[in-house]
This record gives structure tokens, C-alpha cells and sequence, in this order.
């Protein structure tokens, strides 16, 4: 189980370095979990209840289910949680299928000005997004999308970093194969079909998660695009209704926690398929 002193096995950890080694790792479950777990417990305790004792008590005496219904009562809850689902589903949508179709293209096609692409891509992920938001608004205004929800998703529908992990993805793909694929006389559609898109599915599942995230948790965009308070995702509609709940953190908690619910589901769904993106992606890359 453990290495003896003075063996020259160095790939058998000593006792010492197995136990600093779990350690280390529980201590780092604690903080990233021990958040969760505490606004989970806080979401189900009743008023009676002292979330704030020390140690905290992560069970409640009395588990109530009041405080979801009376964030539903206060806030549209679960309208603003089916607008920031449809966009979310549609930023999803949209980067997997245009960053596969650009990353295809940067990854595996040959045409003159390719790399002054790639430098282009590689630029906008120097500034960060608040740079464009005034251009963007601009824009969508111009497009007569403001305080809609077509304008909070169109600036989110392709991201420069989605395509460079696709295009990433189909540059280890060997070019050999694309070739003799060609010569049998397949399609470029084929080529996707068929020999690309196998290959990069664990990218592309890795991109997905990206998108949806990103696209549920914004909030400035859907901010300052949105002014009619009917059409405001949820992390809007909690944020401006938050002076309405926000001397009981038990409400705050179980809105977090029906905010969260449909990241779990979508990272449930696509796990397998993302740790063997990000696990291609550090071999390969």
C-alpha cells in the first residue's frame, strides 16, 4: 500500500503522501460542496430555524417546502425560468452547430488567409465582454430586438473560444484521412458526418455546457437589453426583485437552488461525453 523507505518505486505513494493527498482532497470538496450544501439545507429550513449557528447544522429539524412557494408567489419564477431556458437553448443550439461548422473549416480545410482568421478569433479573447456591450446594444436596437428575447440571445449565438476548441478538436484529426476520404469521392458533408464529428463529440459536448451555462447565468446583458419586466430571465427578474425577499435568506436559497436545477440536468445529461472532451483536449492538445 505504501512505498517503504529507500525503495526505488517512486509510482507507490508513502503512507505520508497518500493521507496529505486525501486530505488535500477533502479539503477542497469542503469548499467547493460546502456552499452548496449549506444553501440547500438554508432552502428547506423554516423561519424557527438559526441558519447562521456555528457549527452549522446542515439538517433541518423541520424540512418545509414553503419557501419555494413563496418565491413563487413573490417572483414569476417559473416564467423567467422559461425565457432564460429558451435562450439558453437556443445559444446551445447555435455554437455547436456554427462552431462546428468554423471549426471544421479552420481545423481541417486549407484556404488562403486561414491563420489571419484564427489571429482575428484569438483577438477578441483579449478584451473582455463589457467592451462590445455598448456596440452590441447598438446594434440590436438598430435590428429593432431591443427588450426582446431574440436580442439577449443573438450576441450570445457563436463564441470565439467555441470555435477555437472545435477547430482545436478537428486539427488532430489526421489529415490523411479527410484525404483519402476525398479521393473516394465523400462530400465535405460527409466528411463531417462520418469521420469528423466522432471525433470531436467530446469537444462539442464540452462547448454545449459552456454555452448553456454561460447563457443561463448572464446577467448585464439581459439587463440592459430587457426593460419590460414580463420578459426578464431569471437571474434578471431575482436580481430586481431581490429587495422583496432579501431580509430572508431562506428565499434567497431555494431561488438559488430553482435556478440551479436545470444546469444539474443538462451537465447529467452530457457528462460522459464532456470529461472525455476535456480529457481529449489534454492528451491530444
Amino acid at each position: 500500500m505504501f512505498r517503504r523507505r529507500g525503495s526505488g518505486d517512486f509510482s507507490k505513494p508513502t503512507l505520508g503522501g497518500l493521507i496529505g493527498r486525501y486530505a488535500l482532497l477533502l479539503f477542497v470538496l469542503v469548499l467547493v460542496i460546502g456552499p452548496f450544501v449549506w444553501q440547500l439545507s438554508t432552502s428547506f429550513k423554516g423561519p424557527q430555524e438559526n441558519i447562521y449557528s456555528f457549527p452549522p447544522n446542515l439538517i433541518p429539524r423541520e424540512p418545509t417546502l414553503q419557501n419555494y412557494a413563496t418565491v413563487a408567489e413573490i417572483v414569476p419564477v417559473y416564467l423567467y425560468a422559461w425565457h432564460s431556458l429558451l435562450v439558453s437553448v437556443g445559444t446551445v443550439l447555435s455554437n455547436v452547430i456554427l462552431a462546428t461548422f468554423a471549426g471544421y473549416a479552420l481545423g481541417c480545410m486549407r484556404f488562403r488567409g486561414k491563420w489571419i482568421v484564427m489571429a482575428i478569433l484569438l483577438s477578441t479573447l483579449l478584451f473582455p465582454g463589457e467592451v462590445t456591450v455598448t456596440s452590441n446594444f447598438l446594434t440590436i436596437r438598430a435590428l429593432g430586438l431591443a427588450d426582446t428575447l431574440w436580442g439577449v440571445f443573438l450576441p450570445g449565438a457563436i463564441s470565439a473560444m467555441n470555435v477555437l476548441l472545435v477547430a482545436t478538436a478537428c486539427r488532430m484529426i489526421p489529415q490523411d484521412v479527410l484525404d483519402a476520404a476525398t479521393v473516394d469521392g465523400a462530400t465535405t458533408w460527409q466528411r463531417i458526418r462520418h469521420i469528423v464529428w466522432p471525433n470531436i463529440r467530446g469537444m462539442v459536448s464540452v462547448v454545449a455546457v459552456f454555452a448553456f451555462i454561460g447563457a443561463w447565468d448572464d446577467y448585464l446583458w439581459p439587463l440592459i437589453v430587457l426593460s419590460d419586466p414580463s420578459k426578464y430571465t431569471l437571474t434578471v427578474g431575482m436580481a430586481y426583485l431581490n429587495s422583496s425577499f432579501s431580509v430572508d435568506p431562506r428565499l434567497i436559497a431555494a431561488g438559488t437552488m430553482i435556478a440551479l436545477v436545470p444546469i444539474v440536468i443538462m451537465f447529467s445529461f452530457t457528462q460522459r461525453f464532456f470529461f472525455k472532451g476535456v480529457q481529449e483536449g489534454a492528451v491530444k492538445g
